[in-house]
Order: C-alpha cells, then sequence, then structure tokens
C-alpha cells in the first residue's frame, strides 16, 4: 500500500505563508481589497502545494 509522503519543508513554508497573508490582510491591512487579494493568493498557495503534493506522493509510488 502507498504511504503518505512525510511533511518537509515546503509543506510548512506553504501553510506559515497562507498563514502570513491572511494576518497582514486582517490584522495589519484590514481592507475589503486587501482580504480579497489575500484569499486569492492562498487559494495560489493552496494549489501549487496540491500539486507539488500530489507530484511528491505518486514520484515515490512509482520509484
Amino acid at each position: 500500500m502507498i504511504q503518505r509522503p512525510s511533511i518537509d519543508l515546503l509543506d510548512y513554508l506553504a501553510f506559515g505563508g497562507a498563514v502570513a497573508v491572511l494576518v497582514f490582510a486582517y490584522a495589519v491591512y484590514p481592507d475589503p481589497i486587501a482580504q480579497f487579494a489575500a484569499w486569492t493568493i492562498v487559494l495560489t498557495i493552496y494549489m501549487v502545494w496540491f500539486c507539488y503534493y500530489g507530484v511528491k506522493w505518486l514520484w515515490d509510488a512509482y520509484l
């Protein structure tokens, strides 16, 4: 059975970056445009991380 890959530095960086963007948009500069931009950036970070994690998972499965 294929096991999930372990969490590494890039996983933590993606999570930390998303949290940092949201903190900036809601605590430092609370403007509706900044919040919309922050959620767009978080979605982009999530999609890139999701592809990275999937490739990492499949790469380990086929090697």
